[in-house]
């Protein structure tokens, strides 16, 4: 991509509405553009980097037997009915329409009735079971606070996968296993080492859920971690009893703020029996369902990364998730180094590096510099009449204060 071509631009200024430094960041970089409160157009730079997070996710759920597919916003207002969660006495953040024709119709909060009403027409037998579908949506809830950015918004993107399992003993064993996928995802995007799996209330489904919770001062959740067995407690279930059960000693417990972002628990048979979601087993007896649910919310977990990792200048994103892998530089307005420029911008990309190129004529330098900084692409090469003459170009990462000059046949071995 040249960024002459890039229809974003960025801005100097930070918008006055935003109290979040993730919007702040994402919008003057350019990466996002804010709708109204709570709701982002991801804009080219900023689907790079969610549709890269949505890779990680992927490649994770189908190594643990995810099968993918793509369920409905509009949702069935009888379905909802079945489990009692249609009415806004019980559900307050529905967004509901009408039919022209008559009938009312919700939009996705969440998925647990649209995935057990779908696997009850594909389910009838043990040898049917375990299903894990899964998919990547948009969802929609009538939040009261949108303050925090892409951290909490009125519609965001995420992924939702829901196990089916013939027994609690088969449940479990998949749940250990999304645990790890999950701890795998939050490595791979390069916030593992500030994510600890929290335990949480399991609400009326079962004892414990389990949280992955980023800290951040950013944060809308207290937690206290064990830092030695990685491990955490939420707030709300931070009690003594509920210490003791875990092995957790209350006086080596740190208190942080943090960012949940992601979530796995147990739903038992809640969801199974108001749609009467059975199976035969070996012995032709009827059993319910057993159902899990492991959710992530892909623009959370990208302003997660901008709250955790960015600096004075701006973003730093993690090699992973960046939405280029290096932001060439052409500094200067002579024919050599501009045509040195377009040189080595075709020569990456013929070799499959992904490159951002700021070959624009009427920027100076400083500008272009304080724009690498602020979009945090993870290498930048910088081609100018002073790196011609030293023999090269020069690279430096995001992370370091100074580059070094390389020819290019040293250029391509740093990516």
């Amino acid at each position: 991509m040249k960024q002459s071509h890039l229809f974003t631009k960025t801005k100097k200024e930070s918008p006055t509405d935003e109290v979040a430094q993730n919007a702040e960041l994402l919008i003057k970089a350019g990466f996002i553009n804010k709708e109204m409160a709570g709701v982002y157009s991801y804009l080219p730079l900023g689907l790079r980097v969610i549709k890269k997070i949505e890779n990680i996710i992927r490649e994770e759920m189908d190594a643990i037997g995810g099968q993918e597919m793509k369920t409905s916003i509009l949702q069935n207002k009888e379905i909802w009915e079945k489990s009692g969660r249609w009415s806004d006495k019980d559900i307050d953040i529905w967004f509901k329409t009408k039919f022209k024709n008559g009938g009312e119709v919700g939009l996705s909060f969440t998925n647990e009735e649209a995935y057990a009403n779908i696997l009850k027409q594909y389910i009838s037998s043990y040898k049917d079971l375990p299903v894990y579908p899964y998919d990547f949506k948009s969802i929609f809830r009538n939040e009261a606070r949108s303050k925090s950015g892409i951290l909490r918004g009125k519609e965001f993107y995420w992924k939702a996968l829901y196990s089916f399992s013939k027994n609690e003993e088969g449940h479990n064993e998949f749940y250990e296993k999304a645990k790890l996928a999950y701890r795998n995802i939050f490595q791979r995007v390069g916030i593992g080492h500030l994510t600890y799996i929290t335990f949480a209330s399991g609400g009326s489904f079962s004892k414990f859920s389990h949280e992955f919770q980023t800290v951040t001062g950013a944060g809308e959740d207290t937690i206290y971690i064990d830092e030695d067995k990685g491990i955490a407690v939420n707030k709300e279930v931070y009690e003594d009893e509920v210490l003791k059960n875990l092995g957790l000693e209350k006086d080596r417990l740190i208190e942080k703020r943090a960012v949940e972002v992601g979530n796995i628990f147990s739903l038992g048979t809640r969801f199974s029996e108001p749609f009467d979601l059975k199976y035969k087993d070996e012995n032709g007896e009827e059993k319910l369902v057993v159902m899990g649910s492991y959710g992530i919310g892909l623009g959370r977990l990208m302003g997660t990364i901008v709250e955790s990792l960015s600096d004075g200048k701006g973003i730093i994103w993690p090699e992973s998730v960046a939405p280029f892998k290096v932001h060439l530089l052409s500094l200067g307005d002579d024919d050599k180094t501009n045509s040195e420029g377009d040189k080595l911008y075709e020569n990456l990309s013929e070799k499959g590096i992904e490159v951002l190129y700021d070959d624009r004529r009427d920027v100076s330098a400083g500008e272009k510099f304080a724009d690498s900084d602020l979009i945090g692409i993870p290498y930048r090469v910088v081609v100018s009449k002073r790196s011609l003459n030293d023999g090269g170009f020069e690279i430096k990462k995001r992370t370091e204060e100074k580059g070094k000059i390389v020819s290019f046949e040293k250029l391509t071995e740093e990516f």
